[in-house]
């Protein structure tokens, strides 16, 4: 971890272009404790100076040649902008109400009136350092919070990611013992995102969550889901209530986890004309992870052994999901589909594709 920024000495920074003036301050200075104060006459050098070095306070005059006192606090109030404060000191000998107003308008923090009294530049240098070491403190305590705040978030992020794995393997468990089929259709699903050009924090939220595509299936009888037959009319009713049985599970969560997992269970077998269930939707009115969960879905179903069926070759898989663009998948998720490696293979975008092809 950083040194604490509190933990230092205090660096100053005098700039004026008459050598009595920055000799007179760095004396008073030095008298009064400070050891790092930097003196420059040369105006042209102060950004250098203090993107160079940590200063604190910059005590700077206003009437110099090019760049003046009055460019400089334009250029410091542009660079320091969301940053903590740092106090701009004016030398000026001008007292004016004007001069006054400008340079406060500026961004200057305070005055010192040539001749310098060296009680008061004490005074009022300390003040203005105690200020800036307390700003810099609450950055830093800031700062120290939020990296608090991420690491408590990643580990509860964590736990829910763990949490709905387990899920997904509860429900796999009286379906698919080997829990398999959820972990191919989460890495498929991730791949088709990938091709797709989602962003990665959108592909690793497909991973985590379509694997509970078919948590709904907890609800539905065992002689219905191991059946090896066809199913009748009124067992493919019960068959199909799994997708709002998952979305009843799921809903009502307020982390992006959940909410995906939520619409993926409940709408990854809509069909893009409209066909699909539970709600008929259609189109893009099918949330995008469940239409891309969809053909991940079946081409897992059809590439892999299933209770009332044989696998089919890959080259049938995939005429079959060709076959479905437009009507059962949409176009744009098929078109990624076609694009993917064959199995075992890494995509462009470096996203294992396991099964997918």
């Amino acid at each position: 971890m950083p040194q604490h920024p509190c933990r230092r000495e205090p660096r100053l920074l005098v700039v004026d272009d008459e050598p009595a003036n920055v000799l007179l301050l760095t004396r008073i200075l030095s008298r009064a404790g400070y050891r790092e104060v930097i003196g420059t006459r040369r105006s042209s050098e102060v950004m250098d100076v203090f993107e160079n070095y940590e200063i604190d306070i910059v005590l700077l005059d206003l009437h110099m040649p090019p760049p003046d006192g009055w460019e400089l606090l334009d250029r410091f109030r542009a660079c320091l902008a969301g940053k903590p404060f740092l106090p701009l000191i004016v030398l000026t000998a001008d007292v004016t109400r004007e001069t006054r107003s400008r340079a406060l308008a500026a961004g200057a923090s305070d005055f010192l009136i040539k001749p310098f009294d060296s009680i008061e530049v004490v005074l009022r240098i300390r003040n203005l350092i105690e200020l800036r070491f307390l700003h810099l403190e609450l950055a830093w305590e800031n700062k120290l919070l939020d990296e608090r705040v991420r690491l408590r978030t990643a580990e509860l992020e964590e736990t829910q990611c763990e949490m709905l794995e387990r899920l997904a393997q509860a429900s796999e468990f009286h379906d698919d013992e080997t829990g398999s089929h959820t972990r191919r259709v989460g890495e498929s699903a991730a791949a088709l995102g990938a091709a797709m050009g989602l962003p990665p924090s959108s592909v690793a939220l497909l991973r985590r969550t379509a694997p509970l595509h078919d948590v709904g299936k907890i609800g539905i009888p065992e002689t219905i889901l191991r059946k090896p037959g066809s199913l009748s009319p009124e067992e493919r009713g019960i068959m199909e209530s799994h997708s709002e049985i998952g979305g009843r599970i799921l809903a009502g969560g307020r982390s992006a986890n959940v909410q995906m997992a939520e619409e993926i269970a409940r709408s990854h077998h809509e069909r893009w004309d409209g066909s699909g269930y539970p709600k008929g939707l259609a189109g893009e009115a099918i949330p995008l992870s469940a239409r891309i969960v969809a053909v991940a879905d079946v081409y897992d179903a059809l590439a892999h052994d299933r209770p009332y069926r044989k696998a089919l070759p890959r080259e049938q898989v995939v005429e079959e999901i060709r076959a479905g663009s437009g009507s059962h998948f949409d176009p744009r998720v098929v078109t990624a589909f076609l694009r993917l490696p064959p199995p075992g293979s890494t995509s462009a975008r470096g996203v294992p594709t396991a099964d997918v092809p």
